[in-house]
């Protein structure tokens, strides 16, 4: 009976230790998938950085074009000014015969 109990004993501690040996993780695994996920986020930040770049680009972009109208409407605002004022001067003169 001692015999059973002492084996019994060895092969749950055989079994525990094995168990316990085999759950840990190495440092060369860990380095591995830390490497990994390191890497995912070097190429998510690439990415963030073009698109940022390319948000400010078309910013700039958006701001010339609105720069532009706005001095397009400034020449235009000046033109019908001296339109009006030549409409006005042509409806003062007689019609010639």
């Amino acid at each position: 009976m001692q015999a059973v109990r002492k084996a019994m004993a060895t092969s749950a501690l055989i079994v525990l230790g094995g168990l316990s040996v085999s759950a840990c993780a190495t440092t060369d695994y860990v380095d591995e998938h830390i490497a990994a996920v390191n890497a995912r986020i070097d190429a998510l930040d690439a990415r963030v950085q073009q698109n940022a770049a390319a948000a400010q680009a078309a910013n700039a972009a958006a701001q010339a074009a609105g720069a532009q109208a706005q001095n397009a409407n400034q020449r235009l605002d000046a033109l019908t000014g001296r339109v009006d004022s030549l409409e006005q001067r042509m409806m003062r003169k007689s019609p010639r015969n």
